[in-house]
C-alpha cells in the first residue's frame, strides 16, 4: 500500500513538472509567433507596396520652341505592386531651399498610374534667360521636387533638392528624402 501511496505521490509530481514545462513552452511559443507577426506586417508594408523614385539624375533636354530650357527626371517604381497615380510638385528659386521651408507651385502635375518596374518622365522648365545667367554664374539655380503617391490609406513621397553646378553642367542633389514610408507597429 505504501509503494501504491508513493507512486502516486511521484506520479502527481511528474505531471506537475510537465505541465510547467508545458507552460513555459507555449508561452515561449506564443512570444515567437508575436513576434512572427510583427515582421511579417512590416515586410508587408514595405515589400508589398510601390516604391517610387529617380532612376538617374536630372537630363538636359535643351531650349525647347517657347524658349525655355527643358529638364527631365525619370522614375520608377522599384516596388511590387503598382501605384495608381503619381503627382509631382516643383519649384525652383535662387537661393538654398530647406525641406522644411519648401512652397510648391499649387498645381500637382498627375503622371497617372505606374506599374512595377515601369518609368515615367516628368519635364521641368527653366527661362532661357535665367538658365543663361546660371550658367555664367550670375545666379545659382536650386530646384525641389516631390514624387507623391499613395499607398494604403495614406500618402508616400520622394523628395529631392537639387542645385546646378555650371562646371559640371548639370544638377547636383543637395538633399534626398522620403515621407511616409514608416511602418505602423500597431
Amino acid at each position: 500500500m505504501e509503494e501504491f501511496e508513493l507512486l502516486s505521490v511521484i506520479g502527481s509530481l511528474a505531471t506537475a513538472i510537465a505541465t510547467i514545462v508545458l507552460v513555459i513552452l507555449l508561452w515561449r511559443t506564443i512570444r515567437q509567433m508575436e513576434a512572427t507577426v510583427v515582421l511579417s506586417r512590416i515586410q508587408t508594408e514595405f515589400r508589398f507596396r510601390p516604391w517610387i523614385g529617380p532612376v538617374n539624375g536630372i537630363k538636359s533636354m535643351g531650349k525647347n520652341a517657347e524658349g525655355k530650357h527643358q529638364f527631365e527626371i525619370t522614375i520608377r517604381n522599384y516596388g511590387e505592386l503598382p501605384s495608381t497615380r503619381v503627382n509631382v510638385l516643383f519649384c525652383s528659386g535662387d537661393t538654398m531651399i530647406r525641406k522644411e521651408d519648401i512652397v510648391f507651385d499649387k498645381d500637382a502635375f498627375n503622371l497617372g498610374p505606374l506599374l512595377p518596374t515601369m518609368e515615367k518622365h516628368y519635364w521641368f522648365f527653366i527661362d532661357e534667360e535665367e538658365f543663361t545667367k546660371v550658367k555664367m554664374k550670375q545666379r545659382d539655380l536650386f530646384i525641389a521636387v516631390s514624387f507623391e503617391y499613395p499607398v494604403t490609406n495614406k500618402t508616400s513621397s520622394y523628395n529631392m533638392i537639387s542645385q546646378y553646378n555650371p562646371d559640371m553642367e548639370r544638377f547636383v542633389h543637395k538633399d534626398m528624402w522620403i515621407v511616409g514610408s514608416e511602418p505602423s507597429m500597431q
